[in-house]
């Protein structure tokens, strides 16, 4: 029977103690670069070399400062306890050859966009262009999947721990970079400038947020974890605190949390592939599910380390092509993170003129109207709704009396079929499309200005005072929530579980950042040159002479795109065109003009990332299920095949189950994705953390602050769902602090956090050692 105190490398637990003054002095550096910042970025709006001070700190700054933190930890520490990874010939030879490898890899998919490109200049149909980069993307990943496959246990959850650690660093980005980053987080910040609004934070949060977590991954977890030799993250806990209950929490958790992470991914892949091939959205989700399945069911960690190498570098080629090509054809330099700071200026220029444009501000108007007309619908709303059906029902008679076109009698028949059924479903429809409208009747269609640092004035009235604390509240709980959130991740955590030893998983981190750092700094500069694009040349055309694209998104999800001529004039103003911030990136080779070829590699892109998170998410939770639920400490090899083929198993039932939900398209992706942070950081990272670092941490404080902490965050987002509101007829908000429930886990993490402490103290001290 395994030793609770014993990893599976044999090493036996012991909790960190001294020596943590590397730590201290890194995590304050840590904490003013980010939460620091973010603080006085009000007070930092001097202009630097066209650059505003605090913008360019919270895009591109905090994240330099972040990846100097890991490498100094990494360098410094591996230097101090002596440790190197261990040279020998064999391994020599097998870095060589992953090299060669991966650099005909990279040569190859050079060669094959190159003649895709020339075959669409010698007439090659669009469709063909897509279908021939879904399919050769997919059947790489598939012979990737089956050349990896394998039942020996090592292999199937850890990769043998032979990945290097560059490769594990790429493989980890690929892992990280989701469909959120890759196709919504441009999105998000062309939507929401710097940091969105007092009710919706976003903007340059998940930049700090996801590259500041890889500070606390690296100094408080990675590396002890990885001295264990373990297998999954709900190990940790059952080696750590002796008993069953803290591994079965965990493994919980860890289902929960990748399951609201992998429907937002599985979503992604329906998303682009019916856009790539022309197949309907839950088509496109099964066709994408096979090449999930193909990796990761066959051979799990092994296979998917290696799908996810090459995914990462067709998406970080498909990120960065489109947006050096809008920088060279807006700037003249393809270097995008370091030259669009002069569209900023241009960008607020635009802005002030748009918000002051007679036919904007018509428009804006008549959603003013539209909010009130649903104002007065509300005040009765059956009255109102048996008001419509009959005006609905004259009118298809009076069109049959008068034989009107069929197309007109049809249109009028839809129009009465999609009236609310009762009154509820009438007050909830209404009171979304009225609010709807109040955001719309605002300068920008409700976009806050791009460079402006929260929403309100410090120096205006109450109002606006209170509406500015209320932003920066919102900012910060979020930032701390996606950075706590991936320091918890299992997901994540388990790819550190792939290296060789302790020095090449801290080297791997930083790495892993450096590799997500390359499309981190150029997402904001997408924004920004989208969005100078769509003022600058896209606003003012025509209605008649809009380009095709347009029409094509909206018919995939209308969601995504729409444009109405609101105010009846038909020219397109800025207020009447609304994007979702999961079109930005895939949209923009079409917006710059570009090839078909350079939107079939960015759909690419999007497939390879969504799929990468996917392969890692679903191997997570058909581990859990089957390895952590159902674990015994066996350690003969029959058992450990047992697990693993049950996980493989598991890993397909999950992922039909997934595949449903992300049909019924239940939310946006980045709010899906932010969700499940709250999870991981309330349900493991306070346990976790003081478990590594406070030897008297006991196995019920663990128990009880993992089951506080995450029962808040789950109550927190529950309760203020608007269908949760609606059904028990609860009134007001229900934020506390006027924090939203995307930033649950800020509850859910201290919480948590002040419960195992009082434990603790509480408890009498629990001794770690064998049994």
């Amino acid at each position: 029977m395994l030793n609770p105190a014993v990893g599976v490398g044999g090493e036996e637990y012991r909790p960190i103690s001294g020596g943590l003054r590397l730590h201290g002095w890194l995590l304050a550096i840590w904490f003013a670069a980010s939460f620091g910042i973010v603080f006085f970025a009000y007070d930092l709006q001097m202009i630097v070399g066209s650059w505003p001070v605090g913008y360019w700190f919270a895009a591109q700054g905090s994240v330099f400062v972040f990846i100097a933190i890991v490498a100094v930890f990494a360098w410094v520490a591996n230097r101090r306890d002596g440790e190197v990874s261990t040279v020998d010939a064999a391994y020599i030879a097998y870095k060589h050859r992953l090299n060669r490898r991966f650099a005909v890899y990279v040569v190859a998919l050079l060669l094959f966009l190159l003649a895709l490109a020339l075959a669409e200049r010698w007439g090659l149909k669009k469709t063909w262009v897509g279908g021939i980069f879904l399919f050769a993307t997919l059947v790489l990943y598939a012979v990737i999947g089956i050349y990896g496959r394998t039942s020996d246990a090592s292999e199937y959850y850890v990769a043998g721990r032979s990945i290097p650690a560059v490769y594990n660093g790429m493989a980890t980005a690929a892992d990280w970079m989701s469909a959120a980053s890759f196709i919504s987080m441009a999105g998000g910040l062309y939507l929401q400038g710097f940091s969105g609004s007092e009710s919706q934070p976003g903007g340059l949060v998940y930049v700090l947020g996801w590259t500041g977590g890889f500070c606390l991954v690296a100094l408080l977890v990675a590396p002890y974890l990885r001295r264990l030799g373990l297998y999954t993250i709900p190990d940790y806990f059952g080696l750590r605190f002796g008993s069953r209950w803290p591994r079965l929490i965990a493994a919980f958790a860890a289902v929960l949390c990748s399951f609201t992470y992998v429907v937002a991914q599985i979503y992604g892949v329906g998303l682009i592939t019916s856009r790539l091939t022309g197949v309907q959205f839950e088509v496109g989700i099964l066709l994408g599910l096979g090449g999930v399945l193909v990796c990761s069911f066959l051979g799990g960690m092994r296979a998917v380390t290696w799908t996810q190498v090459t995914q990462y570098v067709v998406l970080i080629l498909a990120f960065l092509i489109p947006v050096s090509w809008l920088a060279y054809k807006q700037l003249g330099n393809p270097l995008a993170p370091f030259v669009y700071g002069q569209q900023l200026q241009k960008i607020s220029e635009l802005e002030q003129r748009l918000s002051n444009s007679p036919a904007e501000l018509q428009v804006i108007n008549e959603y003013a109207r539209r909010a009130r007309d649903y104002e007065l619908k509300l005040r009765n709303v059956d009255a109102s709704l048996e008001s419509e059906r009959s005006a609905l029902r004259e009118r298809i008679r009076s069109l049959n009396n008068q034989r009107a076109d069929e197309s007109v009698i049809v249109a009028a028949r839809r129009e009465l079929v999609a009236l609310p059924k009762d009154g509820v479903s009438a007050r909830e429809r209404w009171t979304r499309a009225m609010q709807d409208n109040l955001d719309r009747a605002k300068p920008l269609a409700g976009m806050p200005p791009h460079t402006k640092p929260f929403a309100g004035d410090p120096k205006g009235n109450v109002d606006e005072q209170q509406a500015f604390d209320l932003s920066r509240r919102n900012f910060l709980a979020l930032m701390f929530c996606l950075m706590v959130g991936t320091a918890g991740l299992p997901h994540l955590l388990t790819r550190f579980y792939t290296t060789r030893s302790v020095a090449e998983a801290r080297t791997s981190v930083a790495w892993s950042l450096f590799f997500i750092a390359l499309l981190y700094l150029s997402a904001p500069a997408l924004a920004v040159l989208v969005k100078f694009e769509i003022m600058s040349q896209l606003v003012g055309q025509n209605f008649d002479s809009l380009p095709a694209w347009i029409a094509q998104w909206a018919k995939v999800d209308s969601t995504l795109i729409s444009v109405s001529d609101v105010n009846g004039d038909h020219i397109l103003q800025f207020s009447e065109l609304r994007l979702g911030a999961d079109i930005v990136m895939l949209a923009t080779p079409e917006l710059g003009g570009m090839p078909y070829v350079v939107s079939g590699l960015v759909a690419a892109g999007g497939l390879a990332a969504a799929l990468s998170t996917a392969d890692g998410l679903l191997l997570t939770i058909g581990n859990a299920l089957a390895h952590d639920f159902f674990f015994r400490g066996e350690s003969d090899q029959a058992g450990a095949v047992r697990r693993v083929m049950l996980s493989k198993f598991a890993l397909l039932v999950v992922a039909l189950a997934a595949a449903y939900v992300a049909a019924q398209r239940p939310a946006d992706i980045l709010y899906l994705v932010s969700a499940s942070f709250s999870l991981a950081g309330a349900a493991f990272v306070p346990a976790m953390v003081l478990g590594i670092f406070w030897p008297r941490t006991t196995d019920r404080a663990a128990v009880a602050g993992m089951i506080a902490g995450l029962g808040l965050t789950i109550y927190y987002l529950v309760i203020n769902a608007v269908p949760v509101r609606s059904a028990f007829g609860l009134g007001g908000t229900g934020l506390w602090f006027g924090i939203q429930p995307v930033s649950a886990g800020v509850f859910g993490v201290f919480g948590g956090l002040a419960v195992i402490v009082l434990f603790s103290l509480l408890s009498r001290p629990q001794a770690v050692s064998a049994n």
